[in-house]
Order: C-alpha cells, then sequence, then structure tokens
C-alpha cells in the first residue's frame, strides 16, 4: 500500500498523481481535499481543507520558519493531520508520497513512514524544503538528468530518481508538424493559461493578439479563458503555444511536441523562472523572462514555430510515469513486512 497525498492548489499534483497511480503495480491510496478523480485506481480519503478562514487569524503559519503552513489552532489543519495520522496508523503503508506539502512529509516520518516526496525547481534550500528533503527515502524529479536543477546537495542527488516530465497524454502519438499550405492561412496560437495562478491581464493578451496579424489565438484556462477536460485536441491543432513555466503544462506541450513560447510566472522560491532557465540551456522552447510587449509577439511567434518542437522528447520521453510508478513500487517493497 502506497500514499498519495495530493495539494490541492491547481491541477497539476492530481494529473501527477492519476499518471502515477495508473501505472503503480501496488495499491495507491489518494489522500486530498480534492474529490477523487475520474478512474483512480484506488482508495480515496478526502481531507479537511487548511486555508479556510480570516488568514489575520492564523497566527505565525511558518513556526518560527521551520514549516510553510502550519496556521495555529486551525481546526481544518487539525483535522487534516488527524485524518491522515487514523489513515496511516489503520492501513500501515509502506510508502507516503509528498506531492507537496513539507508539513504532510514530516508527519509521515514521525509516524514512522517512509516518504517520497516530488520534488520542485528553485531554490529549495530553505530549512523547510531542506527538512523534507533530508528526510525523505526518495526524491522523484520530474524533469531529465541532462537538465539537473544546480545547487542542489550530493545526498539530495544520491536518491533522486529523474523520470524526465510526464503528463496523463503520455502514451498519445505526438502531433505531426503542420506542413504549408498552398495558400496563405492564418497560424494558430495557443495560449494555455493554468488554474493555480495567473500574472498576465487580459488587456496584454488583447494586445499581442493585435499585433500578431497572421496568427488566431485560442486561449484555454485562466479566468476569462474556457476550460477544456481534454485539451489534447486545442494542443495539436496549435502552431506555437504560449504557456507559463508551470510542469504540468510544459509536460503536456511536450507530449504534443508543440513548438513553445515559454513565459516562467513569479512563484514561491523563483520555481517557474528556474524551469525556464532550464528550458533555454536544454535549447527545447523561446523564453521569455517576462511577458512581452506587444510589438515582439509576431517575431517571437515565428522564432517558435521555426525551432519546431522536437527537442521535447528530451524533456518528456514518454514513459516518465511508468519510471515513477517503479521507483514508488521499489522503494515500498523495500519496506514491505517491516512494520512491527
Amino acid at each position: 500500500m502506497i500514499g498519495y497525498y495530493v495539494h490541492h492548489q491547481g491541477n497539476g499534483h492530481l494529473h501527477r498523481a492519476r499518471s502515477i497511480a495508473a501505472h503503480c503495480p501496488l495499491t495507491v491510496t489518494g489522500l486530498s481535499s480534492l474529490p477523487a478523480p475520474d478512474g483512480w485506481p484506488g482508495p480515496w480519503v478526502r481531507l479537511p481543507r487548511d486555508d479556510a478562514g480570516d488568514p489575520t487569524a492564523f497566527g505565525d503559519v511558518t513556526a518560527g520558519g521551520r514549516l510553510h503552513w502550519a496556521p495555529v489552532l486551525h481546526t481544518g489543519l487539525r483535522g487534516r493531520m488527524a485524518r491522515i495520522a487514523e489513515w496511516i496508523a489503520a492501513t500501515s503503508p509502506a510508502l507516503l508520497v509528498s506531492d507537496v506539502s513539507v508539513e504532510v512529509a514530516l508527519l509521515a516520518r514521525l509516524l514512522g513512514t517512509p516518504t517520497a516526496v516530488v520534488a520542485m525547481r528553485g531554490e529549495r534550500t530553505d530549512p523547510p524544503h531542506r527538512m523534507a528533503y533530508d528526510l525523505a527515502e526518495l526524491l522523484l524529479a520530474p524533469w531529465p538528468s541532462t537538465l539537473p536543477e544546480p545547487g542542489w546537495p550530493r545526498h539530495w542527488r544520491a536518491k533522486t530518481v529523474h523520470t524526465g516530465a510526464f503528463s496523463r497524454f503520455d502514451g498519445r502519438s505526438p502531433a505531426p508538424a503542420h506542413e504549408p499550405a498552398d495558400s496563405p492561412r492564418l497560424r494558430r496560437v495557443l495560449l494555455l493559461m493554468g488554474s493555480g495562478g495567473r500574472d498576465i491581464s487580459t488587456t496584454e493578451v488583447a494586445a499581442a493578439r493585435a499585433a500578431s496579424p497572421g496568427w488566431r489565438w485560442t486561449t484555454l484556462g485562466g479566468p476569462d479563458g474556457r476550460w477544456s477536460a481534454d485539451p489534447w485536441p486545442a494542443l495539436c491543432a496549435a502552431d506555437v503555444v504560449v504557456t507559463h513555466a508551470g510542469q504540468n503544462a510544459l509536460a503536456e506541450c511536450a507530449a504534443a511536441r508543440r513548438p513553445a513560447v515559454v513565459v516562467p510566472q513569479e512563484r514561491p522560491f523563483g520555481e517557474q523562472a528556474a524551469t525556464g532557465r532550464a528550458l533555454t540551456r536544454g535549447r527545447l522552447a523561446v523564453v521569455a523572462a517576462r511577458w512581452p510587449q506587444a510589438h515582439d509577439w509576431a517575431a517571437l511567434l515565428e522564432q517558435a514555430r521555426v525551432h519546431g518542437g522536437e527537442r521535447w522528447s528530451q524533456w518528456a520521453p514518454g514513459d516518465g510515469a511508468v519510471r515513477a510508478a517503479r521507483a514508488l513500487a521499489d522503494a515500498a517493497s523495500a519496506y514491505q513486512g517491516r512494520a512491527r
């Protein structure tokens, strides 16, 4: 039995968990305040939210800088952690995966449960991250070993499994490159927004659209774009994808092998900026440090189109979820039968 904690912000953690659980030979129990997704292969434990209420009443949520989110006297947090502890006591899992929460990883380890932590790019040497990464038996890095995160200590690297990026679309045939038509046509831009945050205004998008004649823009996600349960057709139809540098969005773009303009957004610990630097090192996409000026968009889109998307195979080889599931099953099997 493996427990898999799924953070509730955005959809990337959930998509990653679903991809891994689908390939895992062991039973995987999901633990999250999100509802169980369709097709989840094992049990699902619904957790209370730990972020409801007035933030000003939460007290010192970091416990003096040693944790990331531990609001004082918060009934949701107390119930959440109690429910996880009850589940661990009842089932004696061989491994708990944290994707991602320092506090959940710490709780599991204090209860004698080996932990695996899904690693994130960016500056993770603050005390809470260092503690979680130090205590983990295994670090899952959903990026290729050829583009490691700089500055990691040796003992982190020694227990890291680099799976490459993976998504729910792995296994589908990548989209073929669009052949030039005999007559001019509007090229297609897919602006792929996330649900976990947004740094781009509708005014900026409108200006980019107006400044790129010959390109037809479609937006998926974000407060002003339509939502699609399956963006694969839109990805495959795009000549260029414009997206942020979140792991899930990039993995989906990479699975479709689409040319991309990547604009990292502001995130804690510089996660997306670090991902953008890795993409630049690997020459995988056109990366803009910030949302470009309107007059730059036509040239950027053409640059991305010419660059193409075939190099995405280095980022997302197609079997990342299988590699992750195998690594977790191997780690769990190493601890099977040791419960007392």
